[in-house]
């Protein structure tokens, strides 16, 4: 049992990766052998729209066909029983290179020649030809209650939800709001109050994200297990 974990953020001691560490850490004590793989390490671009993967007998074997960092990359992710996907948000957005990484881990393994599934009706897109539980783990400035108030994350977030259950087979979105973004907020140009603000949040709410994310480990492994 292999789960993947990917850090999007171009930091690799903060909020997003002690996330995605608590989240290996359980799907670990659940038995899989884990790994984590900074995107920010790798030189790639986003789908060149070659379509190489989309030629008849293609043999690219639901793996990007080009040539680059990215490459044994994806050949892991495509191996893989469980994946998840760690970014902050910039600009409403996971970063570009979580973008341009699930551009190339998707649509490989995205049929054109789609079926619909007579008893659940549901779309049957995909050619991995497995069951491969995801999540996506989202790191961001806002309180929560901005999150749904003023924000479109929840349209933004449910378009990856819905490509990510229809190629893969099921996901899950887990999010930490408040987050800590300067060791000193006194040297930015920033709103006052923000630091203490987010202490607070850090200090009462932080530590049940990171249990959260530690369940969502544990409880993906054991969805794999149960359903290969």
């Amino acid at each position: 049992m292999k789960a993947l974990f990917f850090n999007g953020s171009p930091r690799k001691n903060w909020t997003t990766v002690k996330m995605l560490d608590n989240a290996m850490k359980g799907a670990a004590d659940a038995g899989a052998e884990v790994e984590l793989i900074h995107l920010y390490d790798y030189d790639f671009k986003g789908c060149k729209s070659c379509f190489a993967c989309k030629l008849k007998n293609s043999k690219t074997n639901g793996v990007c066909a080009i040539r680059d960092d990215l490459r044994p990359i994806l050949e892991k992710a495509h191996e893989a029983d469980v994946i998840v996907i760690g970014s902050p948000i910039y600009f409403s957005y996971p970063t570009g290179e979580v973008r341009s990484f699930m551009e190339r881990l998707m649509f490989p393994i995205l049929s054109y020649n789609a079926k619909v599934d007579e008893v659940t009706g549901e779309v049957k897109s995909s050619l991995l030809g497995k069951f491969v539980p995801t999540a996506m783990i989202y790191t961001m400035g806002v309180p929560s209650e901005q999150w749904a108030a003023d924000c479109h994350y929840p349209e933004i977030f449910g378009e990856n939800e819905r490509f990510l259950k229809q190629l893969f087979g099921y996901t899950e979105t887990l999010c930490t709001y408040n987050s800590y973004q300067f060791s000193d907020y006194s040297k930015y140009d920033i709103v006052e109050g923000t630091q203490e603000r987010r202490a607070a949040y850090r200090d009462e709410q932080f530590p049940k994200d990171l249990e959260n994310a530690y369940q969502l480990g544990q409880r993906l492994v054991q969805k794999a297990e149960a359903n290969n």
